[in-house]
C-alpha cells in the first residue's frame, strides 16, 4: 500500500495534532495499540490521518482510566466491522465497578488524613501525631 505525500506525514506531525507525546507514541507502536507506520524511502515513519483518530482514542481511554490491556479490547472491538455494544457495555461495567471502588479508597483516605492533618495543626506536641499514624501503618 502506498501513500501519497499529501496523506503521509512524519511522527513530529502526528504528535501534535494528536496532542500524544513522540515517546508515547513509539511506545504504543511498541505494545500494539497503534499500528506500524509505513516508512519513508529514508526510513522515516510515515501516518495517516486514521492515525490521529486512533490517538485521540487511546489518549481518551486513558483519560478515563483504562488499562493498556482495556484499551487493547475496546481498540479491537473498534476495529470489527459488526460491533458488540453488549461487549463494550461489559467492559465499560467492570471499569464503572473499579472507578466506584477507587472512590471508596479515597474517600476513606480523605478522612483518615484530614483527621491526621488536625491533629498537627493543634501545635506543637512532643510527636507529630501524622508521622506516628503513618509509621503505624
Amino acid at each position: 500500500m502506498t501513500m501519497s505525500a499529501l496523506e503521509a506525514f512524519p511522527i513530529g506531525v502526528l504528535s501534535r495534532r494528536s496532542a500524544v507525546n513522540i515517546e508515547t507514541i513509539r511506545y504504543y507502536e511498541r505494545i500494539g495499540l497503534l499500528p506500524k507506520p509505513a516508512r519513508s524511502a529514508g526510513g522515516y515513519r510515515l501516518y495517516r490521518p486514521a492515525d490521529i483518530d486512533r490517538l485521540r482514542f487511546i489518549r481518551r481511554s486513558r483519560d478515563l482510566g483504562f488499562s493498556t490491556e482495556e484499551i487493547h479490547r475496546l481498540l479491537g472491538l473498534a476495529d470489527q466491522t459488526s460491533r458488540s455494544c453488549r461487549r463494550v457495555h461489559d467492559l465499560a461495567a467492570e471499569h464503572l465497578s473499579e472507578v466506584r471502588a477507587k472512590m471508596a479508597d479515597l474517600r476513606r483516605m480523605e478522612r483518615v488524613l484530614a483527621t491526621m492533618v488536625k491533629a498537627c495543626a493543634r501545635g506543637t506536641l512532643p510527636t507529630c501525631p501524622l508521622l506516628e499514624s503513618l509509621a503505624a501503618g
